[in-house]
């Protein structure tokens, strides 16, 4: 089956709401991954930040074959030791008392919005969520009521009311909205459908102090960033600040839906057992490629994070100073980098499927790299040689 004939296929019967790239795929393994017609593609998206330990890695294959030889799914009436194990782990590495799992970011976000709320009710306050621009937290209601993307939002109003959202790394706008109704401010620590923009060392600091004023709750929407993108295992451990709910998904689960809520102890008694479930969260296969995902952290990955990542952000900074009239700015930190360009991103990221490697463009302007964890320094001198051979294809247009 040719690639062509699948698209064509696809479009008698899927809802067109994505802008697919022209490529069909056939296996993945590693950083690469491989079309129908057998074309080797390095991955320097990860299926959006998800491939944390790259395309069916070995022990995330056993795990889920043994787990799937055992039931794949029972429901969250019993008890299961998967799940269990994984909380464990992940409340031993972030020193968060309670977790709740689901099925993605979303649905995590969500959570953490009808958590705030139930808080909020018991400690009498009937204000405002702030969020704030740049910011993705998924595509279901309370997401987007919390969001300012209008393509994703045009016509599907009206949102939840008591939500807000303003500039990012605005605090003296911040600051004139806030008061002691405020029932949580919400945000990504690193952007990314934001165009991998970061809250500066300021921001974050308003947000504590006027935390310490007004008593809100802070939570953290950990999606992307999450998991040892950054180089630390949550993207906001650089700042002197511990949200009261962090939101994560993506990477946690090796490749399989997964999505967590996590939040300290002092919250971990808002909910009463009936108000918050999921038919598919924290399922045993996705919980055991989980388990996988926190040894390897363990086991070496965030270190490569750190020095592949340096390597590769030192590497995209020559490329920066040699077409500077083209790309403005290297962001990011770890895998978690992206390229600020003068011009509509998309030519480039099409040049660089043209040579076959995987990119994506957001926030217009940016382009986004999000690869495995377990990218290599080779996989870097790969990708930079075909990153400058792509950029002058598009400034010589």
């Amino acid at each position: 089956m040719t690639t062509e004939e699948l698209i064509n296929r696809e479009h008698e019967v899927i809802y067109q709401t994505y802008n697919r790239l022209p490529v069909a795929i056939d296996r993945a393994e590693g950083c690469r991954v491989i079309d129908v017609e057998g074309n080797e593609y390095l991955d320097m998206l990860s299926g959006i930040a998800v491939n944390a330990l790259g395309h069916s890695h070995p022990r995330i294959v056993e795990a889920v074959t043994n787990q799937a030889q055992r039931y794949m799914h029972i429901s969250n009436f019993f008890y299961q030791e998967p799940q269990i194990r994984l909380a464990e782990l992940l409340t031993a590495r972030t020193g968060y008392s309670k977790i709740v799992f689901s099925n993605s970011g979303a649905e995590a976000w969500e959570g953490a919005v009808k958590l705030a709320r139930k808080w909020g009710t018991e400690h009498n306050k009937t204000g405002n969520i702030i969020a704030f621009y740049g910011g993705f937290h998924g595509r279901t209601y309370g997401a987007l009521s919390l969001m300012d993307k209008p393509l994703y939002k045009d016509g599907m109003g009206p949102f939840l009311p008591n939500t807000v959202v303003l500039p990012y790394n605005d605090s003296e706008q911040l600051r004139a909205t806030v008061n002691d109704q405020t029932i949580a401010i919400g945000l990504e620590f690193v952007q990314g459908e934001g165009g991998i923009s970061e809250a500066t060392p300021e921001f974050v600091e308003t947000i504590r102090q006027l935390q310490a004023q007004y008593g809100f709750l802070i939570i953290a929407d950990e999606v992307q960033a999450g998991v040892g993108r950054t180089g630390d295992f949550f993207g906001f451990e650089q700042h002197n600040i511990k949200p009261d709910i962090v939101t994560m998904a993506k990477g946690i689960g090796g490749g399989l839906p997964l999505g967590a809520l996590l939040a300290t102890e002092a919250m971990s008694h808002v909910w009463v057992k009936g108000q918050q479930g999921t038919t598919y969260g924290g399922n045993s296969l996705a919980c055991v490629a989980g388990i996988v995902v926190m040894e390897e952290l363990q086991n070496g990955v965030l270190e490569n994070v750190r020095a592949v990542g340096a390597y590769l952000r030192s590497a995209l900074e020559d490329v920066q100073q040699e077409f500077s009239a083209y790309i403005t700015e290297v962001r990011g930190r770890g895998l978690f980098l992206g390229l600020a360009l003068t011009e509509d991103a998309t030519r480039l990221r099409n040049a660089l499927l043209q040579r076959r490697v995987i990119t994506n463009a957001t926030a217009t302007t940016v382009l986004r790299m999000v690869p495995p964890l377990v990218l290599t320094q080779q996989d870097v001198d790969v990708f930079i040689t075909r990153l400058r051979e792509s950029v002058i294809e598009v400034t010589s247009m």
